[in-house]
């Protein structure tokens, strides 16, 4: 029985350690296609999303829609490219808390409404990718190569050393 129990996580663990680099590139592109057409529609049709803000109550309409617009597009286009991923990760997660805060939030009747969003889905995948990082097939990854090999780290100064 150990035997199968072992086999039966080992396996898949091993299996999943040659595939480390799909997850993180797999939800860059899916979350990075969706918000650069999302902003880019609403790039597009900003009236129309100016009055949208201002039914849901959203303060400063005028200026937070085309922000809000603006980083969904380029959030999404540098999630492409894997550039920049924790920042856009991070500033595309807060526009969905405050997408479900202004507009979903009066249908929030229990916790299984809130997580079957799709704003709440994207929200967890936004919040992985910026503790995760962009994975190894990204321009992140490979900016942070070409430093490392460009400029050896220095020693870490600590403030006791520069006292």
């Amino acid at each position: 029985m150990k035997f199968v129990v072992q086999w039966l996580i080992d396996w898949p663990r091993r299996v999943a350690g040659h595939l480390t680099w799909l997850a993180p590139l797999f939800a860059r592109l899916t979350v990075g296609w969706v918000f650069l057409w999302s902003g880019w529609g609403k790039l597009h049709n900003l009236q129309q999303v100016t009055d949208n803000f201002i039914g849901w109550g959203v303060p400063f309409p005028h200026l937070l829609t085309p922000f809000v617009s603006g980083v969904e597009f380029f959030g999404g286009l540098v999630l492409l490219l894997g550039l920049l991923t924790r920042i856009s990760a991070g500033a595309l997660g807060v526009t969905m808390i405050v997408a479900i805060r202004s507009a979903k939030w009066a249908d929030v009747d229990s916790l299984e409404t809130l997580l079957g969003f799709d704003e709440f889905e994207y929200l967890a995948l936004f919040l992985w990718l910026a503790i995760a990082g962009a994975g190894p097939v990204s321009l992140d990854s490979w900016i942070e190569r070409w430093f490392a090999r460009v400029a050896p780290s220095a020693p870490v100064r600590r403030a006791a050393d520069l006292a």
